[in-house]
This record gives structure tokens, C-alpha cells and sequence, in this order.
């Protein structure tokens, strides 16, 4: 009976592409390599200072200085939301690069920066980041703690926070960036009603209808990822973008290709074929 377990044991044990892959894993290794060479090959041409692909012109991003300029020019402040998300959610972390950017210009042009949070956490990371913008701008100075504000957990007590912090403080631009949930549309209403200018970023589908009707401009999904590398300028994030752009791209050409033989003879791709034993 115990040889017999043995034996079938062996016989199920999975098998290994050239010694070292498991069975059907070779493709997406390949794959991967491929594309984190390509990734690594455009950061290291950014940072030699050689030229690639240009990051397209996002409005949205563009409108930025002209709306803190705007509110500089009003003499009133400046909000900014990361959303409601935790900490580990991919918008929030792109609302942290794009909170330094907007923290930085707020104190290079002297104007009032206000920063609300739902969670504990991100408030955490938002106090640090832009207590460092000020202190890059070399305005340490200016910068207020009290105007980094944590308002409630629980997410229309942070709704209604925001919104009365709105008809209080009068801020001339909010800036929305990160991921939103039914919230959005009363905070971007009542931004309206006070004559901001509201430039809002999501990946949340299901909020950017409410982004395109009442925000002035509106940067959907992959836009906010990208926007760290379009305002900064910096060779690693710029070359990352770029490639993996060029891996979509080329992911694209190979599924029209292999759709394309398929169509004239399935038994002479070689697309799948290769998938099929790899």
C-alpha cells in the first residue's frame, strides 16, 4: 500500500522546463524579462540625458500652477484631498507625489495650503511630506502645521468636515487626487457653489462621471500614475513610465499578430504553439 502512495506521488509530482521552470511558466518569465529590460533600458537613456518618448501633455496637470497662481492672486488657500483610502492603495501613494509637488509651489508662491485626511495614516505620511516641501522651498517658515488637518474615519463625517471647512476658509482651488467614493460629488458641489477651481484624479470608474461633470479638468486612471513623472521631470520615473507604455505597446502589436495567423492558420502560429508547450 505504501509503495503504491510512493509511486503515485512520483507520477503526480509536476514536471520542470529546462530543470528549473514549472510546467507552463516559462512564457510569463520571458515575458518579464523582457519588459523589465525594456523599463531599465529607457531609465538609463533618461538618465545619460539621451532622448525617449515624450510624456503627452495632460491638461489637468498643466492647469496646476495656474490654479494656485489663481488662488495667490485671490489671497486664499489652496485644498488638497488624497481621498479616503488607506495607505497602501496604488492612488494614494501617486496623491503623495503629486501632494509635494503642490505643497513646494504653494510655499515658493506664499500661499495657504490646506490638506485634509480621513485615514490616521495617510495623515501621518501628508504631515512629513509637506512639512519637507516647505523646507525644500526654503520656507520653513511658512509652513502650519494646524493647516495638515485629520477629520474623521468615518467618510461622510469627513464629507461634511471638508464642506464646512469650504464655507469657512473659501479656497480657491481644490485639488482632488487620489481614490473617491460617493463623497466626491458633494465635495466638488459645494467647490463649485464657492468659485474654485477643481482639478480632481481618479481610478475609480464608477467616480469619473461625477469627476467629468463638475471638476474643471479631470485626470482619468493612468493619467494620475504618470502625472509624478510628467511634473518632476525625473529620470527614473519618467524612463518607468515610458516603459512600460512600450510594454503595452508591444503586448497590443503581438495579440493583433497572433490574432491575425490564427485566422489564416491556427496550426502555423507560433504564438500559440509556444504558449502551449511553455
Amino acid at each position: 500500500m505504501f509503495g503504491g502512495l510512493w509511486m503515485l506521488a512520483d507520477n503526480d509530482a509536476p514536471t520542470a522546463t529546462w530543470g528549473i521552470f514549472a510546467d507552463g511558466e516559462v512564457a510569463n518569465f520571458l515575458f518579464a524579462a523582457i519588459f523589465i529590460g525594456l523599463i531599465y533600458y529607457m531609465i538609463s537613456r533618461a538618465r545619460a540625458g539621451m532622448p525617449i518618448p515624450e510624456i503627452r501633455k495632460i491638461a489637468g496637470l498643466d492647469a496646476l500652477d495656474e490654479a494656485i497662481g489663481r488662488a495667490t492672486e485671490m489671497g486664499r488657500p489652496v485644498h488638497y484631498s488624497p481621498g479616503i483610502s488607506p495607505v497602501d492603495n496604488a492612488q494614494t501613494i501617486a496623491a503623495f507625489a503629486m501632494l509635494s509637488y503642490v505643497a513646494k509651489t504653494c510655499a515658493q508662491y506664499d500661499t495657504r495650503l490646506i490638506q485634509t485626511n480621513r485615514n490616521i495614516f495617510v495623515h501621518a505620511v501628508n504631515e512629513e511630506i509637506v512639512k519637507q516641501a516647505y523646507l525644500e522651498a526654503g520656507r520653513p517658515d511658512a509652513h502650519n502645521p494646524d493647516d495638515v488637518r485629520w477629520i474623521s474615519d468615518f467618510q461622510f463625517a469627513y464629507t461634511a468636515g471638508v464642506i464646512g471647512m469650504f464655507s469657512r476658509e473659501r479656497p480657491a482651488a481644490n485639488i482632488m487626487y487620489g481614490s473617491f467614493f460617493a463623497e466626491s460629488m458633494l465635495i466638488l458641489e459645494v467647490g463649485d457653489m464657492i468659485g474654485a477651481v477643481q482639478i480632481g484624479a481618479t481610478a475609480q470608474t464608477a467616480q469619473l462621471p461625477f469627476f467629468m461633470a463638475a471638476a474643471d479638468y479631470t485626470l482619468i486612471g493612468e493619467e494620475m500614475y504618470a502625472a509624478s513623472a510628467y511634473m518632476s521631470r525625473e529620470p527614473v520615473l519618467r524612463g518607468t513610465v515610458v516603459g512600460q507604455d512600450l510594454a503595452r505597446i508591444i503586448i497590443f502589436a503581438l495579440i493583433i499578430i497572433g490574432t491575425i495567423v490564427q485566422h489564416i492558420d491556427p496550426e502555423a502560429n507560433p504564438f500559440t504553439r509556444f504558449l502551449r508547450e511553455f
